[in-house]
């Protein structure tokens, strides 16, 4: 078989470019290769044949100009292990000023991290996870290593309308299923979709949420959000609005359901005016005092977009998630998601579609149910022992608690957890800017995000940082 530069060794890109002839040059490019650290010390060279036929010079050309730098101290020989970088000294530099410690001397990096937003990743499946992804993979037809489709694996949907069906009350058919890329680019999908107008979100949410409605061109109104959840009757005093994002199962961050008679009404609304409900079920498979509620979507799949995620189940490394839509927004999403819009990848979809038609999912879901849950009665029973006038609100479901604070004293306590190196959310970093100010507050806990071993650590620091009772 003929020589081709596809069979030579190791690769390495020089830019044969600027004056003088091509040794001039080849000793110019290794050179600063070296000098800027992209060839660091120690780094194999490719012999001087193979880099010859890449670069499509003269083998004795290289040859010779290895052995300048070689004399220069740029590079090293030895017998038996061909040229490399040279072990060089480097220049002396100043060292970075040392960081000021924190209060009382501790360091500015928490210890301790209690926001929300990640399940504890350190529970990750990841033999189960193993073995899912050896299964599938024997088992994936030769097509799933090509580009895959802008609705995902055909494997995934059908493995998902099954469990959604089974487990959350969902009606849905693979065809109205689109995997993507986390619960962002659902969303953004969706707001591009609906073109321009206005989106009510709750009073209280995510502010990277409102960001991205506003980046896909549509404004936002809050709805007021208490006791019963989003305040969903006042959605027909709203003008221009083309949607509203609400979290029914478990409001986030407040912990509530949304009340039957204001789920009735964001559908009845939905229905009159030819708009959509975005439900956002973050956190539906987790609910420690009862089965959980039935997602919305159930009431009727025509008007109610279903959002899920393996963010909260799983990990948000894996970037899976999937919207259930109606049949009017389907090919809008898709032809979105089809000019260019990043994909999930195929062997990841192929994995948790095994994963869950194993059992693993279901198995994964009850253990961490228990886990869960047993640390958010480790939270209520020590507030009890310890800072009984501090009260955790909300149902007792997802990874998050809302612990109810003495009025005027969020801040305070906010900078108490940081001297006990706490990171920690104080509720009113929720609250969207445009709603009416409120005068509640609350500690925003994230019992879920913490692993097991350090969890006792963790209520300590934040009993400490918990004002003392009367």
């Amino acid at each position: 078989m003929e020589n081709s530069w596809a069979t030579f060794g190791r690769d390495l890109h020089l830019d044969l470019t600027g004056p003088g002839g091509l040794r001039t040059a080849l000793l110019r490019a290794l050179r600063d290769a070296v000098r800027s650290g992209r060839l660091a010390p120690g780094t194999r060279l490719p012999s001087s044949r193979s880099l010859a036929a890449d670069l499509g010079i003269a083998r004795n050309t290289v040859a010779d100009a290895y052995a300048e730098l070689v004399a220069e101290g740029w590079l090293s020989a030895r017998q038996g292990s061909g040229t490399r970088v040279a072990e060089r000294v480097l220049p002396r530099t100043t060292p970075a000023a040392p960081r000021a410690p924190g209060p009382a001397g501790r360091a500015d990096r928490p210890r301790f991290d209690l926001t929300p937003g990640t399940p504890d990743v350190s529970a990750f499946p990841r033999t189960a996870w193993l073995a899912a992804a050896r299964r599938a993979l024997t088992a994936a037809p030769s097509e799933a290593f090509g580009y895959t489709t802008p609705n995902g694996r055909p494997e995934l949907r059908t493995v998902l309308a099954d469990y959604l069906a089974r487990a959350r009350g969902v009606r849905a058919d693979p065809g109205r299923i689109v995997v993507c890329a986390g619960f962002m680019q659902g969303l953004s999908l969706l707001c591009r979709a609906l073109g321009t107008g206005r989106l009510a979100v709750e009073s209280y949410g995510l502010d990277f949420h409102r960001a991205v409605i506003a980046r896909a061109g549509l404004g936002t109104v809050p709805l007021l959000v208490d006791e019963r959840g989003a305040r969903t009757e006042e959605l027909t005093g709203l003008d221009d609005v083309r949607a509203a994002l609400l979290t029914p199962a478990h409001q986030f961050p407040t912990g509530v359901p949304l009340h039957p008679d204001r789920r009735a009404a964001a559908v009845n609304w939905a229905r009159a005016t030819g708009g959509f409900i975005l439900e956002d079920d973050y956190d539906g498979e987790f609910r420690y005092d009862r089965q959980p509620v039935g997602a919305l979507q159930g009431l009727d799949p025509d008007h109610v977009v279903y959002l899920g995620t393996a963010s909260k189940s799983l990990a948000p490394a894996l970037r899976l998630a999937w919207m259930v839509l109606p049949d009017r927004l389907v090919d809008p999403v898709l032809a979105l998601k089809g000019t260019g819009e990043w994909q999930s990848g195929a062997l990841d979809q192929l994995t948790l579609a095994e994963f869950m038609s194993s059992g693993a999912y279901d198995r994964h879901l009850r253990g961490m149910r228990l886990r869960y849950r047993r640390r958010r009665d480790q939270l209520v029973a020590a507030l009890a022992d310890h800072a009984p006038h501090v009260h955790v609100s909300g149902i007792a479901a997802g990874l998050h608690a809302v612990l109810e604070l003495p009025p005027g004293t969020e801040q305070s306590i906010l900078q108490g957890a940081r001297w006990q190196g706490l990171a920690l959310d104080g509720l009113s970093r929720f609250r969207d800017p445009a709603a009416p100010p409120a005068s509640r507050d609350a500690l925003v806990v994230a019992y879920g995000t913490p692993p097991d071993h350090s969890f006792a650590g963790v209520l300590d620091a934040l009993l400490r940082a918990l004002p003392a009772g009367e």
